[in-house]
Parts: C-alpha cells; sequence; structure tokens
C-alpha cells in the first residue's frame, strides 16, 4: 500500500511557505489504518513495550491504533495545563521560543518501556523532549513511530540514540 497517495498536501499552511502533510485522509479508511498497524507490528515486537505514549494531538490517534493491535495500555503527552491531577512537566526550545509538555504524575511505572507515537516527525524537538519526559519519570524508551517523516528537517537526528520507525519520507 502506498500511503502518500493518502497524505494530502496543504501548502501556506499553518502559514506562509510551510507545505503541511496531513494524515487526515488515512483516518477514514480501515484498510490504511490496519496497514500502519500492522507495518508496525512487524517492526516493534510486542514483547519489547509495555505501553504506547501519544503525543498531543495527532499521536494519540496513532498510539492508539498501536495500543489496541498490541492490547497494551496508552498514556497522552500534552502540552501544559491541559491534564488533571498532578502532572511532570518539562519545557523545551522550539523553532520560535519555548514549549512546555506534560504527563500525568504516576501514569507510567518505573522501568515500563514506552513507545512514543506522532504522526510527523519534522525538527524533532518535540519527539526529543518527550523522551526526556518519559525518561524523567523512569520510562524507558522503546522506541519511536511516526506516519510520515520530513528528512529534510533533519529531526532524526535528536533522537537517533532510539529505536525509531517511519512509514512514508519526504
Amino acid at each position: 500500500m502506498n500511503l502518500k497517495d493518502k497524505i494530502a498536501d496543504f501548502p501556506n499552511f499553518p502559514k506562509k511557505g510551510i507545505l503541511f502533510r496531513d494524515f487526515s485522509p488515512i483516518l477514514k479508511d480501515p484498510s490504511s489504518l490496519s496497514y500502519i498497524a500492522d507495518e508496525f507490528t512487524k517492526y516493534f515486537h510486542p514483547k519489547n513495550i509495555d505501553i504506547f505514549a501519544g503525543i498531543e494531538s495527532r499521536g494519540f490517534i496513532l498510539a492508539t491504533v498501536l495500543a489496541s493491535r498490541y492490547n497494551k495500555g496508552m498514556v497522552m503527552i500534552r502540552k501544559a495545563g491541559k491534564l488533571p491531577g498532578k502532572t511532570v512537566k518539562l519545557s523545551y526550545t522550539i523553532e520560535y521560543g519555548k514549549d512546555t509538555i506534560e504527563i500525568q504524575k504516576g501514569i507510567i511505572k518505573e522501568g515500563q518501556r514506552i513507545l512514543i507515537c506522532d504522526d510527523l516527525l519534522a525538527t524533532g524537538g518535540t519527539a526529543k523532549a518527550s523522551a526526556k519526559l518519559i525518561e524523567k519519570i523512569g520510562g524507558k524508551i522503546a522506541g519511536f513511530a511516526f506516519i510520515i517523516e520530513l528528512t529534510e528537517l533533519g529531526g532524526i537526528k535528536g533522537i537517533s540514540n532510539y529505536d525509531c520507525k517511519s512509514l512514508v519520507k519526504y
């Protein structure tokens, strides 16, 4: 299956000069969702993963699809102020300033192996910060799963010490 055929391009979104690669059309196609789950299942062995973590917000979708396929749980990595209860936060630098992500305190047990999921890898700042956040609370990174990777932005360099899989590369 060629997923590139199902990814929509939106020039000048969210701002001029950006070409937005949108995986939303994949979501309405059950065979594409199944294909995605199959491909990641071939790459990441279930015994090496205890739980999936989705990066806000599109990563939630991939993490949920994979968690269901692997019969594992899923947790959310969110922007600051979006999760109830006690959280652990991590601030990091992005292209145009700073951002903060968080995870609920106690949701991951010490030593659990986490596969971090997102729809797209671009510059890698949020992916790298997500790994640091998981490690900060005692989790171990089992790897990263991305549907799309924008190779020209070099985001893989910041997480190259982890096992990473992208299904579509531009």
